[in-house]
């Protein structure tokens, strides 16, 4: 099958649909792929990295606001969907998969104009902008989220797929991650992450938690910062005295987060997509901080329904404090019922075999 991938801007949309391509690969020893993004989006740093072959359209998101370069968005929707349509033809597609952002636009536009048939897929609990337009002209639409189906209410066909990326946390052995800590397997971690950038709050309330820490033994607190934090942090730390030892390990970015989160006991994080799928497919409970700063607060959307399922807690970022993290944290662990019910409401809320299923979609809609 001829394969095109789009999706763009943030690795949420990005990291989706390499997971599709890479699990069509896998199965299908026939698979052809082209991935067709912007020059300026992260996929035209990720994408290539994949040995996927990499096209760029120029296309921008439209303002909320009323503005003259909407009107330049347009006009660039236009051309974009017109060098689509050229991309489309020459590499001969027979399936067109959508995962979000402004780039999948023309591209999913451009193919059900061509009558190819399209795939979208959303992750989020709340559809953004561009998947809601498309869903109208796509042939299927996948959703990660039960209670987002009626969000798509012109979609010909609306499936619940769940996210293709927590194929690769479940690839992963028990006890890879801590070995790569040097942690014995008995080792109770808990890994707090505000991305892969890392979060100044994240970062702010772990200073002031830092002085709770030893309370919190024997866990092991694995703090990932992000690069632009590492060295301050470290040097924060340090002058009041706290040093990583088997208590506290400080880390600028973990390149093997799925075998982090496999030998996880609790997980303390933002609440992006693929993240939950993670979570959930390995069933970890979790302490939700969603970003503020994300369309339709869809980060908030998305952790509410691991917390009214009872598998996470939820802490606002305009509420977070280093005593309330820690306070939620001890709660958790003094009441060993409360973290494997988490854990068993997790795991529930997964989604199995997620590419599997977008896998039979695409053999279902292919032409």
């Amino acid at each position: 099958m001829r394969i095109v991938l789009t999706g763009g801007g943030t690795g949420g949309h990005i990291y989706p649909a390499l997971a599709i391509g890479k699990y069509m690969r896998q199965q299908h020893q026939q698979t052809e792929l082209l991935y067709i993004g912007t020059e300026r989006g992260l996929e035209s740093k990720i994408v290539p990295d994949s040995n996927i072959p990499f096209e760029a359209i120029e296309i921008t998101g439209f303002r909320r606001s009323i503005s003259v370069e909407n009107v330049k968005t347009v006009i660039r929707f236009l051309k974009g969907t017109q060098r689509a349509k050229q991309l489309l033809k020459q590499f001969r597609a027979e399936v067109v998969v959508g995962t979000g952002g402004y780039v999948c636009g023309p591209v999913v536009y451009a193919a059900a104009k061509l009558g190819i048939p399209t795939f979208i897929h959303e992750q989020n609990a709340i559809p953004g902008l561009t998947n809601k337009f498309l869903s109208q002209y796509a042939s299927a639409v996948g959703i990660s989220f039960e209670q987002s189906s009626s969000l798509f209410p012109k979609a010909k066909q609306v499936s619940l797929t769940g996210n293709p990326c927590a194929t690769n946390v479940l690839e992963t052995r028990a006890g890879e991650g801590l070995k790569q800590l040097s942690l014995p397997r008995d080792a109770e971690m808990v890994i707090m992450v505000g991305g892969s950038r890392g979060a100044k709050a994240f970062n702010d309330a772990l200073l002031e938690m830092a002085e709770y820490l030893p309370k919190l033994a024997p866990l092991t607190f694995v703090f990932i910062t992000g690069e632009l934090y590492y060295e301050s942090t470290l040097a924060k730390l340090q002058a009041m005295g706290v040093r990583q030892s088997k208590n506290l390990i400080v880390l600028p970015y973990a390149h093997q987060m799925p075998a982090l989160l496999r030998d996880a006991k609790l997980v303390i994080s933002r609440s992006g997509a693929s993240s939950l799928a993670e979570m959930t497919a390995l069933g970890l409970p979790s302490i939700l901080i969603p970003s503020p700063n994300v369309t339709n607060n869809h980060q908030e959307a998305n952790a509410r329904t691991l917390v009214d399922a009872g598998a996470a807690e939820l802490i606002l970022e305009k509420e977070l404090s280093g005593k309330k993290l820690y306070a939620t944290i001890e709660r958790i662990f003094t009441n060993k019922d409360r973290l494997s019910q988490m854990s068993e409401a997790a795991r529930k809320l997964a989604v199995p075999d997620a590419a599997l299923r977008i896998d039979q979609i695409l053999q279902a809609i292919k032409r």
